[in-house]
């Protein structure tokens, strides 16, 4: 009986148990956000005159990401890796969603995307690499999406126009004065307090 045991167990049958338990346990991994090919992406990049983990430790409280992009209204963190995220458009159209970190390595890369069944499927990263000759951070940013259809398709345009490459030129710029001067220059080039304030102060009256 032992002898038979052992051969159910250890055997060709027990390793049979141990492949379907093992099947079974295995979480199927979910649908990227963006499939391959599917979606608008946009790359951008700039140099910082910042250390990588200064960058990196402020670009990772999501909260501060309002602060110097023109269409994000509000981030808030649910959890280490979740966050809601809500977008306003220049005409008031706003965009919310779910996002988690898929992938991170401290001081040098994160890498979120749009939880599953979100109306409004989207990926981005950023990466921290030291610039050469000790010339601050050289800051990638990726983004992409798929453009949804119907009036969410119309208030996603109306979010990130025609250019959405030059918009995130244009936050990437933004988050360079931000870190080395500590403020944002306005369009007529006086400083302003900081996007987040003027956004902080429309929220509390919107509550």
């Amino acid at each position: 009986m032992g002898q038979l045991c052992h051969k159910f167990f250890c055997g060709e049958r027990g390793q049979a148990v141990t492949d379907f338990m093992e099947t079974k346990t295995k979480k199927k991994a979910p649908p990227p956000a963006v499939p391959s090919g599917k979606g608008k992406k946009v790359v951008k990049a700039c140099t910082i005159r910042k250390s990588a983990p200064e960058l990196y430790g402020y670009w990772r409280q999501f909260e501060n990401l309002p602060g110097f992009t023109k269409h994000l209204f509000a981030v808030t963190q649910i959890s280490n890796v979740e966050s809601h995220w809500v977008a306003k458009s220049p005409t008031g159209d706003t965009l919310e969603w779910d996002a988690v970190i898929i992938n991170e390595h401290p001081n040098e890369m994160i890498a979120w995307e749009s939880v599953p069944d979100s109306q409004f499927r989207n990926a981005g990263s950023v990466r921290f690499k030291p610039a050469p000759a000790g010339q601050g951070t050289e800051v990638t940013v990726s983004f992409e999406y798929v453009p949804p259809g119907g009036a969410l398709g119309e208030a996603v345009a109306k979010l990130y126009g025609e250019e959405p490459d030059l918009m995130v030129e244009d936050d990437l710029c933004a988050l360079k004065a931000l870190m080395e001067t500590g403020e944002i220059p306005t369009t007529e080039g006086q400083p302003a307090g900081g996007r987040q304030k003027a956004k902080e102060e429309e929220r509390r009256g919107v509550e």
